[in-house]
């Protein structure tokens, strides 16, 4: 019997020790499943952000600010360039325009070439200066608008190197004549060159203190002229060589070289 009693209480310590370990490895486990599950899921938020944040920087570097920026900047450059090119063709034809103008202005043409009236002889003073050579072949003339408004300036001056009823014509070099009306501004010059020789001793020269100047008026030659005196020394002028440029708002190389 006390043998028996000794069986049934190791039984039961058996019994109850293999509960206690049950119950202990139940609860390790559940709460090692629970520290798993946490730490699943913190990895997989932690995954997940940057996931999520690339595809947000993607879609908002890329898709929007890229996007944007790219179709904004095109958009821009686009619109720039296709309402630059014509402002730019518009600044260039006005540049050219306006260049002619204002050199023009700056050289002593006006802007209102169709309405400025014909400068006749009392609009302007002539001078006369020798070119910078030796002998002298050349001078330039220069009229300056003494008016006080604008005039143009008709075709080339009409020389006469003596008595104005028997001096020979001054032809014009139809090379030097200019594309546009020149017409001066007050106080604004113009220019004629003037062959006088051909600077050899054996021509037939005449030495000329003074001489006429007159201008042209719409219908032909205006009525009076300009006294001009020459340049210090007087002048040996060849008529039969003498030729004259038109007048022009400046001196051009290669035009007005006769």
């Amino acid at each position: 019997m006390r043998t028996s009693h000794l069986k049934a209480a190791r039984t039961t310590r058996t019994a109850l020790l293999v509960a206690a370990v049950a119950a202990a490895s139940l609860g390790l486990t559940a709460c090692g499943g629970d520290d798993g599950a946490k730490d699943a899921g913190s990895a997989s938020q932690s995954a997940g952000a940057p996931a999520a944040s690339a595809t947000t920087g993607t879609t908002g570097t890329t898709g929007e600010t890229g996007t944007t920026g790219t179709t904004g900047g095109t958009g821009a450059s686009g619109d720039a360039s296709s309402s630059a090119a014509p402002a730019a063709a518009k600044g260039s034809t006005g540049g050219t325009t306006g260049g002619t103008t204002s050199g023009g202005t700056e050289s002593g043409q006006g802007a209102s070439d169709a309405t400025a009236p014909v400068c006749a002889y009392g609009d302007v003073k002539i001078t006369a200066a020798k070119a910078d050579e030796v002998p002298t072949e050349h001078i330039v003339l220069t009229a300056t608008n003494t008016s006080g408004r604008a005039c143009r300036l008709l075709g080339h001056p009409l020389i006469a190197f003596g008595e104005i009823q028997t001096a020979k014509d001054v032809p014009p070099v139809a090379k030097s004549k200019p594309a546009a009306p020149v017409v001066l501004n007050p106080g604004a010059p113009a220019y004629a060159n003037v062959r006088v020789s051909n600077g050899g001793v054996h021509e037939d020269n005449k030495v000329v203190k003074e001489f006429n100047v007159n201008l042209f008026a719409a219908e032909g030659p205006a009525e009076g002229s300009v006294v001009v005196t020459a340049p210090a020394g007087g002048l040996a002028v060849d008529e039969a060589v003498a030729k004259t440029g038109y007048w022009t708002p400046e001196l051009r190389n290669g035009a007005d070289e006769f």
